[in-house]
C-alpha cells in the first residue's frame, strides 16, 4: 500500500465518521463538484449500520435508557470508535468503557457494568467449545496436591464485580414486563456457556474474590486465603464445586497434570 493510498483511506474513514469534516477528495458529481449530499448520506448509512450493531448487542442498554438517548450514545462511540474486525458482531467491545466515561449517562452509575455483561454474553456465545471439567476429575486429586494445583478457564467464562445488582438488572430487562429491583447490594456475576447455552449467575458475594483470582491463574490455595481475608464466611469446598458445577473451568493446568 503507497503511503498516498494510505493517507487517502485514512482521509476517507475520518470524513466517513465526523460530519464536520469536508468531503475527501475523488467524491465528486458528474460536473466534477464535491457530492456532499450523497456522501452524506452514506455517511448516514454507516452510523445507522454501526448503531443498530450495538443495539443489537446491548439491547438491555438500550432499554434502559431509551431509544433515542441510546443512539446518541452509540453515534457519538461510533465517531471514534471504527470496526476493528469485518466481523460486524464483534463491534462494540469497549462500548461500556465508552459508557462509562460518557458524561449525559453519569446519573446512570449501574449502566456500563450492565453492558459489560451483554459484552461477555456475546464472547460467551461465540467462544470455543469445550468441555467442561468434571468434578470427577478435581475429586480424583491428592489433598495435598490440592492447594497448589492451578485451573484453566472454559473459554466462554466471564466475570463482572460490581457495585451495584446488575445481575438482577440484567435478568429483570429479560421479561416485558420489568419488575423494579429492591435489593440494591453490589453484585458479581459469572457469565459462561458450557454447552449451547449462555447462562448468568449471581456469585455468592463471598466467592468472587475467589473466582477472580482463579480466573487470574493463580493457585487454589492462594485463591482461597485472599478470599478469606476478604470474607471470613467464604467456604473453600462449596465454593469450588460451585464454580465447577458451572462449568467456569475446562480442565486442571497442563503443567499441574491430572494424575492424582
Amino acid at each position: 500500500m503507497t503511503m498516498d493510498l494510505a493517507a487517502s483511506q485514512t482521509a476517507f474513514a475520518d470524513a466517513l465518521l465526523h460530519a464536520d469534516r469536508p468531503v475527501p477528495d475523488g467524491i465528486t458529481t458528474a460536473r466534477g463538484e464535491a457530492d456532499a449530499a450523497r456522501f452524506a448520506v452514506y455517511r448516514n448509512n454507516v452510523f445507522v449500520g454501526l448503531t443498530k450493531a450495538l443495539a443489537q448487542r446491548f439491547p438491555v442498554t438500550e432499554r434502559l435508557v431509551g431509544t433515542q438517548f441510546f443512539v446518541a450514545m452509540a453515534r457519538a462511540y461510533a465517531q471514534d470508535h471504527k470496526p476493528a474486525s469485518p466481523l460486524i458482531i464483534e463491534y462494540g467491545g469497549d462500548f461500556p468503557d465508552f459508557i462509562a466515561s460518557f458524561q449525559p449517562a453519569s446519573k446512570l452509575a449501574y449502566l456500563p457494568d450492565v453492558a459489560r455483561i451483554e459484552a461477555a454474553w456475546m464472547r460467551a456465545y461465540h467462544a470455543a467449545d469445550a468441555t467442561p471439567l468434571d468434578l470427577a476429575v478435581l475429586a480424583a486429586v491428592a489433598p495435598e496436591r490440592l492447594a497448589d494445583l492451578r485451573l484453566v478457564a472454559h473459554p466462554s467464562t466471564g466475570l463482572i464485580r460490581s457495585g451495584y445488582p446488575v445481575g438482577s438488572i440484567w435478568s429483570a430487562h429479560q421479561l416485558e414486563t420489568v419488575t423494579p429491583i429492591t435489593d440494591w447490594r453490589p453484585q458479581d456475576v459469572l457469565v459462561v456457556r458450557p454447552e449451547m447455552t449462555v447462562n448468568i449467575h449471581i456469585l455468592p458475594s463471598q466467592d468472587a474474590v475467589f473466582a477472580a483470582c482463579l480466573f487470574d491463574g493463580a493457585t487454589l490455595g492462594a485463591a482461597a486465603e485472599a478470599a478469606l481475608t476478604e470474607a471470613p464466611a467464604f467456604d473453600f469446598g462449596a465454593a469450588l464445586m460451585g464454580l465447577v458445577s458451572l462449568g467456569a473451568f475446562r480442565a486442571l493446568q497442563p503443567d499441574e497434570g491430572n494424575v492424582p
